[in-house]
């Protein structure tokens, strides 16, 4: 069962009153729409922080609500699955920053987020490390619950790991209070693309707790596999994935669907049936059984997180292993690794100039690829980490060893979105014949061109993201 937590107001009167100076800056840990997150040190104590600046370039009425909403959810919520935030400090208003001083959010140091951790080389979580992260996860976000706060974002690199072993859950500034007995109405362009529920893709403006669960359902299935499931470059396609996997939504498997917003544009003569026991058929049984619970279309159906933690899956042998017990690594941020592999994307396009300048290579073009040059030399754009879109130098994808050209020119949506469903089912199809934890795996990614053809390149799999940021409800 959850831990009680507590919500506390006291204490924050002496918030703002001290200045950014009272700390040293050592590195860089995060970045996003909402500012920069450094890891630093307070002078006085030594005590190792976070320091979250708020990002005021484009507030021209003032202090950003995203973050007004983060610090009054945040100075109530205490618990120890959920990120502490200890202070507001701010910096002077000076000639260099145009008279306007910049805030800081201070949280205690947490050395990972999931993201980063996952994407170290050789990593594989063990089934007692999984049962330990799920187990802490669910009860940070059942407190959030019974609290009425909706987070609204749960993704990999808003879970926040120590080297003690505790998760928590970060970044709420997308998070709401909500009210089951109220009937305004709140946006549904929230939640990364990769883990907004079919309710959200759907136009639904009126939802609660369970649009958090499929989130977490998508966490607990990359954990299982080692990868993404539903990476949908675009809302038609992520509501495609979904549906690939969870079958057609009719009245008999989600009543009141027909009503959402967006029902008639997506309907279809094809009746998908839902395949997620037999895509995860090599799972475990337990672990299936509370999946299968998480990733169910009607919201109305789908497991709590306080029915989630009751799941036979933590309670039968392997157990969740005490998070004390837990291995501790060398810090690892989404940030800081997506930081070095665009130092060694750099690296390898410096190599392939310097040998497209000296004539090398095997193969019948330059560099070596056998393949003839782009024929424009224009960017590409490989599929980031969530739904976000990043921009590849030169225009090519990395398939195994080879080198893939792709043309600048754009297939029609249609063929392009057809073309990725064929891959990503073939894709799913491979992860149901994958082994289950804690067997060493290879790790695949889906990269993408210009005209949307997919490739599956071996290896640790390369995450970006893009959150979804909005200052509506």
């Amino acid at each position: 069962m959850a831990a009680p937590g507590t919500l506390n107001l006291e204490g924050t009167h002496t918030w703002g009153s001290r200045s950014i100076d009272e700390f040293e800056k050592l590195e860089q840990i995060g970045e996003g729409t909402y500012g920069q997150v450094y890891m630093a040190r307070e002078k006085g104590t030594g005590e190792i922080v976070a320091l979250k600046k708020v990002r005021m370039d484009n507030e021209k009425e003032g202090f950003p609500i995203t973050a007004i909403r983060e610090i009054k959810i945040l100075k109530k919520l205490k618990h120890e699955n959920i990120v502490n935030l200890k202070e507001i400090v701010t910096s002077k208003a000076e000639e260099s920053n145009k008279f306007k001083g910049s805030i800081y959010m201070v949280f205690e140091y947490m050395d990972h987020d999931l993201t980063g951790l996952s994407d170290r080389p050789g990593m594989r979580f063990s089934v007692p490390q999984i049962k330990c992260y799920m187990k802490q996860l669910l009860t940070g976000l059942h407190f959030c619950h019974i609290n009425s706060v909706l987070h609204r974002d749960i993704k990999g690199s808003n879970l926040l790991i120590n080297n003690k072993g505790v998760l928590k859950l970060a970044d709420f500034g997308l998070a709401r209070s909500f009210n089951s007995e109220a009937s305004g109405q709140l946006t549904n362009r929230v939640i990364t693309l990769w883990y907004r529920p079919p309710e959200l893709l759907m136009g639904a403006v009126r939802y609660g707790p369970a649009v958090d669960m499929w989130s977490v359902g998508c966490i607990f299935a990359e954990l299982l596999i080692g990868k993404p499931i539903l990476p949908g470059k675009s809302e038609i396609e992520q509501l495609g994935l979904i549906f690939q996997l969870c079958g057609t939504p009719d009245e008999t498997n989600w009543p009141g669907c027909s009503k959402l917003p967006y029902m008639q544009q997506h309907k279809s003569d094809r009746v998908l049936k839902r395949r997620v026991r037999d895509i995860f058929r090599n799972v475990d049984k337990h672990a299936l059984d509370l999946l299968d619970k998480m990733l169910t279309l009607d919201p109305n159906k789908r497991l709590s997180a306080k029915d989630a933690l009751d799941a036979e899956y933590f309670w039968v042998d392997p157990l969740p292993c005490d998070p004390g017990s837990l291995p501790q690594y060398e810090s690892s941020h989404e940030f800081q690794t997506k930081k070095r592999r665009q130092q060694q994307r750099q690296q390898a396009e410096e190599m392939a100039k310097r040998q497209r300048a000296g004539g090398g290579g095997g193969g019948g073009g330059p560099g070596g690829s056998g393949l003839p040059p782009h024929p424009h030399g224009r960017q590409g754009t490989v599929m980031g980490e969530e739904g976000g879109m990043v921009e590849e130098e030169g225009g090519v994808e990395v398939e195994g060893a080879q080198i893939v050209r792709q043309p600048a020119h754009q297939a029609p949506d249609h063929c392009r979105t057809h073309l990725r469903l064929v891959t990503w089912m073939w894709t799913l199809n491979t992860i149901a014949h994958l082994t289950p934890c804690p067997l060493p795996m290879r790790r695949t990614r889906m990269v993408r061109g210009r005209e949307g053809r997919e490739v599956v390149e071996g290896g640790v799999e390369g995450r970006r993201h893009t959150t979804h940021h909005t200052g509506e409800g």
